[in-house]
């Protein structure tokens, strides 16, 4: 955790802009902020990088870890603190991941999870990541299943998915 946080954006139409300092504001207000972030992103990876299901699909994409860290700490202050800075497409990275399933999101949470347990924070910061966290797999494995013809079942994919008890 050596890199600083980038400093979040200030442009856009002004009431964007309020809109985005009151997220910032809420997200301040409950221990989230940009040093929260990257202290989850890095206790996530590193369990990552351990897991015997999840860390040779990682291993197999990502032969430097340093740049990929930094652009999901941009993803996630993007997401949690509306900083305007990750531009990407998730959806089309993980469609392109042969064989996931269900279980890998699953595991994926479990591991998140207990990566924000790890760090012992506000439990409403915690839960707060956590729900965003178990919204961004649904929508992951939805999106995996609908690609794969799953028609109007695939809606229905993330509803096994684990939630965040903290």
């Amino acid at each position: 955790m050596d890199e600083q946080p980038q400093p979040l954006r200030k442009r856009g139409h002004p009431h964007a802009l309020a809109a985005r300092e009151r997220k910032r504001a809420e997200a301040a207000a409950i221990g989230l902020d940009p040093v929260y972030i990257d202290a989850f992103v890095e206790t996530f990876y590193a369990s990552i990088r351990e897991d015997e299901l999840l860390g040779p699909i990682f291993a197999a994409r990502i032969a430097d870890w340093g740049p990929h860290l930094a652009r999901m700490k941009a993803f996630w202050r993007g997401v949690l603190l509306n900083s305007g800075e990750y531009t990407g497409n998730p959806m089309r990275m993980h469609v392109a991941i042969p064989g996931l399933e269900e279980r890998h999101f699953a595991h994926w949470l479990e591991l998140f999870y207990a990566a924000l347990t790890r760090l012992d924070r506000q439990g409403e910061a915690a839960r707060a990541v956590g729900a965003k966290a178990r919204m961004i797999a649904d929508s992951l494995l939805t999106g995996i299943e609908m690609q794969r013809g799953g028609g109007i079942a695939a809606m229905r994919s993330g509803d096994r998915l684990p939630h965040f008890a903290n």
